[in-house]
């Protein structure tokens, strides 16, 4: 799934990595093989990201399929990496992982350190969402579920989703397409307010 880069770049471009003053924070975007999770991260970065993509050969062919990645030439076998300045103060560092169940022995060191989390969802393949969210919560990583919406895919109601991923209430769902720079940032946006939420909860208890 390609990004669209025809939207102006969010948050200025630094020359250095982390600007004096700012805060960075580390944001891991995780999800099943053929999401878009590289997609996401190329489409919100504010500079060149870093992917570890490889072209996928037949060795993979009935162990990497996923019915929604159809036409998918490469994928990612460690990260991919990115950057979004929200504003002055906060750095966002994006790191995307290897959706192959068989590189998720990387998540070890990729979710080291990580603030909260992005599972990037695509409805035409739900029951991949459990294990990893599952392994999310062993973590006590706090995160947000964005629906990729693919064209042609099918479309449920928030309710019958967060049903169907067993979540909390708390727990935000949002829906975005994410070739695009507005709706990867809105959900990583949706994500820090959650964040914040949790923050101020754990303050007032």
């Amino acid at each position: 799934m390609d990004y669209v880069s025809s939207e102006a770049p969010v948050g200025p471009r630094h020359k250095d990595l982390l600007p004096h003053s700012a805060k960075g924070v580390k944001i891991v975007i995780v999800g099943g093989f053929g999401v878009g999770k590289t997609t996401m991260v190329g489409a919100v970065s504010e500079i060149p990201p870093l992917t570890t993509e490889e072209t996928m050969t037949q060795a993979g062919v009935g162990i990497d399929d996923n019915p929604g990645a159809n036409g998918k030439s490469t994928t990612t076998v460690a990260m991919d990496f990115g950057r979004i300045s929200i504003n002055e103060q906060l750095i966002l560092y994006l790191f995307g992982t290897p959706g192959q169940e068989r590189f998720w022995f990387l998540w070890n060191g990729i979710f080291e350190g990580a603030l909260g989390a992005v599972v990037l969802v695509d409805t035409r393949s739900l029951e991949v969402c459990f294990e990893i969210i599952t392994r999310l919560e062993d973590r006590r990583v706090p995160f947000i579920v964005a629906v990729n919406t693919f064209p042609g895919a099918p479309e449920h109601p928030i309710p019958a989703l967060r049903t169907a991923l067993d979540l909390d209430e708390s727990v935000p769902i949002v829906t975005c397409d994410a070739r695009t720079r507005s709706d990867s940032r809105d959900a990583l946006l949706a994500l820090m307010g959650y964040l914040r939420t949790l923050a101020a909860a754990q303050e007032s208890s």
